[in-house]
């Protein structure tokens, strides 16, 4: 069962210096994660990934793409990023400043 009660994951961020052109593990979330917002302050193109291979999200300069993975939820409470999943990143056109930043929300006791 889910839980009524919203926790926000610490903030992760990475300067614009410390992407590369390779995929890098930028985190590890240990909840299960019902929202993730990718906020993109660089002004180069981010590719993200869960696996380190697979190009999954692409988040354009100065921009952001927010996903409420919870919004439609089911009767069980299960559509979540599971525990323990990798975020990987990566640049398509290299940043010259910025920061990129990760937040996330997940149910309190999940």
């Amino acid at each position: 069962m889910g839980s009524n009660i919203a926790l926000f994951n610490p903030n992760v961020s990475v300067a614009f210096g410390s992407i590369t052109a390779s995929y890098t593990l930028l985190t590890t979330f240990a909840h299960a994660i019902r929202l993730i917002h990718f906020i993109n302050d660089t002004d180069g193109i981010m590719m993200i990934s869960t696996d380190g291979v697979t190009d999954m999200v692409v988040v354009i300069g100065d921009s952001f793409s927010l996903y409420d993975l919870t919004s439609d939820q089911d009767a069980n409470e299960s559509f979540r990023l599971a525990n323990n999943t990798q975020i990987y990143i990566r640049y398509i056109t290299a940043p010259t400043m910025g920061n990129f930043y990760i937040n996330a929300v997940y149910g309190k006791g999940e």
